[in-house]
């Protein structure tokens, strides 16, 4: 069944409630790494050993730019999954908002008085003039 108008905009109350309630976040993504380090006596150079790590980090694009970052503690860790986390959440909200506004647009009734006025109407004449390139 169709949602009436009034619902829809019920809805869009409530979402925009909800990004009110939003907490801290940011983009990117958190990822593990692993590898050898440069020192060749290191045990990660050892065959059979797997390297140190996982190492997670966070990656994100800034002014066109990925940043990695990596985490000095396991808190700084744990506080930026929450804020990836939260960031996953304002994306859904987004997506959410928009589909239920772009429907309020869609059943939004036409304004009376709607008609185009007879200057509105006219066209505009192309230029006769030559572009001077030419």
């Amino acid at each position: 069944m169709p949602e009436t108008l009034s619902s829809l905009e019920a809805e869009r109350r409530s979402l925009l409630q909800r990004f009110g309630e939003l907490g801290d976040f940011r983009p990117g993504s958190i990822t593990a790494t692993s590898g050898r380090c440069g020192n060749p006596h290191c045990h990660c150079h050892r065959a059979g050993e797997a390297g140190h790590g996982p190492n997670l980090r966070l990656t994100y694009k800034r002014d066109g730019k990925t940043i990695t970052e990596t985490f000095p503690t396991l808190a700084a860790q744990r506080k930026a999954e929450r804020e990836v986390a939260e960031f996953h959440q304002y994306q859904q909200l987004s997506r959410t908002f928009v589909a239920v506004n772009a429907e309020i647009c869609r059943q939004r009734p036409v304004a009376e008085g709607g008609e185009r006025t007879a200057e509105e109407k006219k066209r505009r004449k192309s230029s006769s003039r030559k572009s001077p390139g030419r």
